[in-house]
Parts: C-alpha cells; sequence; structure tokens
C-alpha cells in the first residue's frame, strides 16, 4: 500500500510468611486502612531498597491474593538499586502463582521502560519467554512505546525483531506506537513503510492507525499529511475516530487556519448525524474559544442546516 507519499490459575502453594515488621504491619490494619495497591507498593519499595528480595516476593504474591495489582509505582525502588536486578529476577522466578510471576515480570519490564533502560526491560522480557512465564505482545509494547517516543527507531524495530524471535506477534499497539514516532520527527515515507509492514505481517490497519498516524503528524505540524490519512482512511473503508477529526481540527485552529478547519468539517459532513454533530461542536467551542464568535455563530447555524438535512434524508 502506497500511503502518504503522496486468568486466574489458582495457586498450589499458600505464599511464605513475610518478615515479622511486615507481617504486623498488615496484621494491625484495620477497615479504614485496607492493604490497598497504594500500601503495598510502598512496602515492595521499603524492602526493595533494603534489598529484602524474599520480602519484595512474598508481598508481591500476597497482594494478587486480595485484589491490589501491581501498579507503575511497584518497582519504583528499582531507579536507585540499579544493580539489584539480578537477584531481583532470582526472587520474581520463586513466585509460585504463575499470574503473580508474570503480572510482577511485566509490572517490572513497564518500569525499567519508563526508566528508560531498554536493555534491561528486553533482558527480562527474554527471560520471561525463556522460561515460559507467559510473555506476550503487551510485555514488550512498553519498551516500544519508550523507545518511539525517545525517536529512538532503530532500537525500537529491534524490540520488534526480539519479539518474533520469542515467538511473539507484534501488536497493533506496538506499530502504532512506531508510527506515532515517525510522524512526529515528520517521515512521512517510513510511516508509510510501517504501514505496509504491518499488512504483510497480517496486522489490521484500523482506525487506532490512522488516528495514531494523525495526531503524529498534527504534532510534527504537518497538517497536509494529517489531511492525507483521513483520506486514505476513508478510502480504505475505515470509520475515522472522533479524535481523529479533533486532532486536524485543533490543530487548525492553533495555527489560525479557521476557514480552512470550516471547510474540512463541511467536507466529512452529511453522512453521520452523531459525527456531524460532534465535529461542528468541537470546532464551534475551539473557535469561542479563540474569540471568533462571529463564526462560531455562523457555523453552528449551518451546523443546524446540516444535521436538519441529515434528518429529512
Amino acid at each position: 500500500m502506497i500511503l502518504l507519499r503522496r486468568l486466574n490459575k489458582p495457586s498450589k502453594t499458600v505464599a511464605t510468611p513475610i518478615n515479622d515488621a511486615t507481617a504486623r504491619h498488615l496484621r494491625t490494619q484495620t477497615a479504614d486502612s485496607a492493604p490497598s495497591s497504594a500500601k503495598y507498593d510502598d512496602l515492595i519499595n521499603a524492602a526493595g531498597r533494603r534489598g529484602d528480595f524474599a520480602t519484595v516476593r512474598d508481598l508481591l504474591s500476597r497482594r494478587l491474593t486480595v485484589g491490589c495489582l501491581n501498579t507503575s509505582n511497584t518497582f519504583k525502588f528499582i531507579a536507585t538499586s540499579t544493580a539489584a536486578l539480578d537477584e531481583l529476577l532470582r526472587s520474581l522466578g520463586a513466585v509460585d502463582d504463575w499470574f503473580a510471576r508474570k503480572h510482577a515480570h511485566d509490572a517490572l519490564v513497564a518500569q525499567l521502560a519508563r526508566l528508560h533502560r531498554a536493555a534491561d526491560a528486553l533482558r527480562v522480557a527474554e527471560t520471561m519467554a525463556r522460561r515460559s512465564y507467559g510473555v506476550t505482545a503487551a510485555t514488550f509494547d512498553p519498551i516500544v512505546n519508550a523507545l518511539a517516543r525517545r525517536k529512538d527507531m532503530a532500537a525500537a524495530w529491534r524490540t520488534m525483531d526480539a519479539m518474533r524471535e520469542c515467538g511473539v506477534q507484534p501488536s497493533a499497539a506496538a506499530f502504532n506506537y512506531i508510527l506515532m514516532g515517525y510522524c512526529f520527527v515528520g517521515d512521512v515515507a517510513s510511516a508509510a513503510d510501517t504501514v505496509d509492514r504491518m499488512e504483510a505481517e497480517g496486522v489490521k490497519v484500523e482506525a487506532m492507525t490512522y488516528d495514531a498516524l494523525v495526531l503524529g503528524a498534527c504534532r510534527a505540524g504537518r497538517v497536509e499529511v494529517a489531511l492525507a490519512v483521513v483520506r486514505r482512511a476513508v478510502e480504505s473503508g475505515v470509520a475515522a475516530l472522533f479524535s481523529t477529526y479533533t486532532h486536524i481540527i485543533g490543530e487548525m485552529v492553533r495555527r489560525g487556519y479557521y476557514e480552512q478547519a470550516a471547510e474540512f468539517v463541511r467536507i466529512f459532513a452529511g453522512k453521520n448525524e452523531k459525527l456531524d454533530a460532534e465535529i461542528y461542536g468541537y470546532l464551534v467551542r475551539r473557535l469561542k474559544y479563540k474569540k471568533r464568535i462571529g463564526e462560531a455563530k455562523s457555523l453552528a447555524e449551518e451546523m443546524d442546516q446540516t444535521l436538519q438535512s441529515v434528518e429529512e434524508d
């Protein structure tokens, strides 16, 4: 395609007792201070900072039994304990419950990716694959996302290759992150090649893909590219998302292209009453925010006429 060139399984064992201080903390909690994800995060990070990875392991096992999932703060201590990763991995590998073990590894990968430690994050993901800890595309997605945000596209593609080597099919989300990265830097040709690769690998090019392209193009100041993407989506029979239209309208208004924004809305009006109301309404609100009251009023009247015409049809 030439584009723009123009679960839960029950644990077999009960988690081993955690250290006395942590046990006392949990035992003495009242109804007003019931266990929560935030409290478990605090305990895990405290144990991690002092190097007590046995307690980290037991807390990770225990928290899921009370419905406290891991969060973006669960492995926050790893930011200052850079030399502890190997020991932490050994402890995580000793978690008995399969879901708790997988969830912990996934959370660690995501935390390392956020810390821009892509190599370490990839090593954890590959360990999951090698030891059959339930690695999935969602495990790798945070790494690709972090690299694409940093515009390190070569590393992002290497991560995609690593996924395949681990027997994991890259997700549409991962491709969308890469598309966003290319659009942010205005590399339209590479974005088009990425869409081609998606189709070649059988990954469906969907509304979210076009939305990623449009958002990236708008943020890169390439409104003409964003318009071409929407045209391609329509020609392909894909119904663009409401956000896809608002990306373009918002960027046009931000740049002072008021007449062009109104014309863009008119071009896509008359087919879907709800969508018409939403995109007209969004533009009217943006014009009012810009103190373009006369234009906003005129467009609102036009919107009423358009919606009436759709109802009659």
